[in-house]
Order: structure tokens, then C-alpha cells, then sequence
């Protein structure tokens, strides 16, 4: 998998919500009520990061979850990979 370039990553930022590119990464910040919340929703998010074959980095404090998303296979850099992943957080959120 090809890694986009800078423009091409910034274009696809205009397409989701609050996602900012830095360190060879896109990355968003995820707020809650509480924990459990949080955990419903990373437990949503990796069954949905499982089927795309494509795993996030993320971590989670009480009631945020923060999320940076590159390809390992592509030198860490930002693909396509990402740009689908991160699209199917936004809609998981969303809903919830």
C-alpha cells in the first residue's frame, strides 16, 4: 500500500470530523460521559478495525479515547488504510 501524500491527506481531512494530520499520522480525540461509554465505544471500533484488517493506536483515559491511525506496512506513514478506518470511527460515533 502507497502512502498518500501531504495533499492528498489534507484533502481527505475536508472529508472528516476533527481528524488533524501531524507525525506521519491522522489523529482525533473522542469525548464521553463516562467509561463505560468510552469502552462501548473502543469495543465497537476494534470489532469494526478487525474486519478492515487494520488496527488503530489508541489509548484511553476515563472518559476519552484518543486515537492516531498509519500503516505499519507503509513505513508508518498514511494511507488509504487510514482514511477508510477513520471514516468508520466517525460514523461509529456518530451513532452512539
Amino acid at each position: 500500500m502507497d502512502p498518500l501524500k501531504t495533499k492528498e491527506i489534507e484533502k481527505e481531512l475536508d472529508n472528516l470530523n476533527d481528524w488533524s494530520f501531524k507525525d506521519d499520522a491522522i489523529h482525533r480525540e473522542f469525548s464521553f460521559d463516562n467509561f463505560k461509554q468510552a469502552m462501548g465505544f473502543m469495543v465497537e471500533v476494534g470489532f469494526e478495525a478487525e474486519d478492515l484488517g487494520h488496527h488503530p493506536n489508541w489509548s484511553n483515559v476515563y472518559n476519552s479515547v484518543s486515537i492516531s491511525l498509519n500503516t505499519h506496512d507503509a513505513d508508518n506513514k498514511v494511507t488509504s488504510k487510514d482514511i477508510d478506518l477513520a471514516k468508520a470511527i466517525d460514523k461509529i460515533y456518530k451513532n452512539r
